[in-house]
């Protein structure tokens, strides 16, 4: 069911340029025109420009370009993905408060996203810098009725999310480097960072952390990650609408998840392959007790790496870090 904010935001937008009187939007919405005036100051707060006349009544001037949770619900067209969105102007972590709201018993497709991330953090709590009102830097709260182990196989099936949606928008095809990061002319411009609460044999809930940067100007990047980091604007020339990006980040997750759900892992699989960076080719390969070189041989079915030794022998791999030879010098 909407949300009174919601009904009251597609009632204003239906009229484009034509005036609802306080009385009709009251009597539709059955709140007090007290009600609806202080609705239209927090649409006001949001960024909405709208316009009141007395004896001729309300409409919107204009929508905001930044991000809140009414304008992203407006025009999100999803079942269940951001039913509930927290917004922060300003936060340590969009995956700390993710958890915290998760163990307070947050619903399935709960969205957290911020303007900005005081403390991001990727794999290996790594940093991640997110400057504020450049990118995207949200977590996913699910609940998936999957076995613990499989879990980083939802790891995989975002990374191809953001594929899928970087190339439509820009129609620059990215590449997706095992596991997490996504690429663009060999420059990373998303992370994903992927945690769990779960028991021996059922998973409490999964929060995945999605970090991508977007309007970044060279100034704004680290200048020490400069050679290796980059946004989606740098890269494609693209000017992007980063609410529409989040929206169309959710509904592609949502019909992605329930494809994996309903058909298993081996659609994710191809799709992902199909953004592999640099299979076939060698890789260095670094774990907790080795480190050594192989050819990167893709994905196996249930989502762990594949390399080939030198022995000729194909080795699946569940935790590794691995580098190219370019980046080794």
């Amino acid at each position: 069911m909407e949300s009174t904010r919601r009904q009251l935001i597609n009632l204003l937008a239906n009229s484009k340029e034509n005036y609802i009187s306080g009385q009709a939007l009251s009597e539709y919405l059955n709140i007090s025109r007290n009600a609806v005036w202080k609705h239209m100051n927090e649409l006001k707060k949001d960024g909405y420009i709208i316009e009141g006349i007395p004896r001729k009544g309300y409409r919107i001037i204009s929508f905001p370009d930044k991000i809140s949770e009414n304008t992203l619900k407006w025009g999100l067209r999803t079942k269940w993905m951001g039913n509930t969105i927290v917004h922060k102007t300003t936060t340590s972590s969009t995956q700390t408060i993710a958890h915290q709201l998760a163990q307070e018993n947050a619903k399935h497709g709960t969205i957290v996203i911020a303007d900005e991330q005081k403390q991001g953090k990727g794999r290996m709590n790594r940093e991640w810098y997110s400057a504020k009102d450049k990118g995207i830097w949200m977590s996913l709260i699910l609940r998936p009725s999957i076995s613990p182990h499989l879990a980083p196989q939802l790891t995989l099936l975002t990374a191809t999310v953001l594929a899928d949606v970087i190339y439509k928008v820009t129609g620059e095809k990215p590449q997706i480097k095992w596991p997490n990061d996504i690429l663009i002319k060999g420059k990373k411009v998303a992370g994903i960072l992927t945690e769990m609460q779960a028991e021996q044999d059922q998973i409490q809930y999964v929060v995945i952390g999605v970090g991508l940067n977007i309007l970044h100007d060279k100034a704004d990047l680290p200048k020490d990650l400069q050679h290796k980091m980059s946004s989606i604007k740098l890269t494609t020339k693209t000017d992007i609408d980063i609410t529409k990006f989040i929206q169309e980040i959710l509904s592609t997750f949502e019909s992605t998840y329930s494809l994996y759900l309903n058909d298993g892992f081996s659609e994710i699989k191809l799709k992902w392959e199909s953004y592999g960076f640099r299979i076939g080719e060698p890789v260095f390969i670094k774990t907790l007790k080795r480190e050594w070189r192989a050819v990167f041989h893709g994905i196996a079915a249930d989502g762990a790496l594949l390399v080939k030794n030198s022995d000729g022998m194909t080795e699946k791999l569940y935790s590794a870090e691995i580098d190219w030879f370019d980046e080794r010098g």
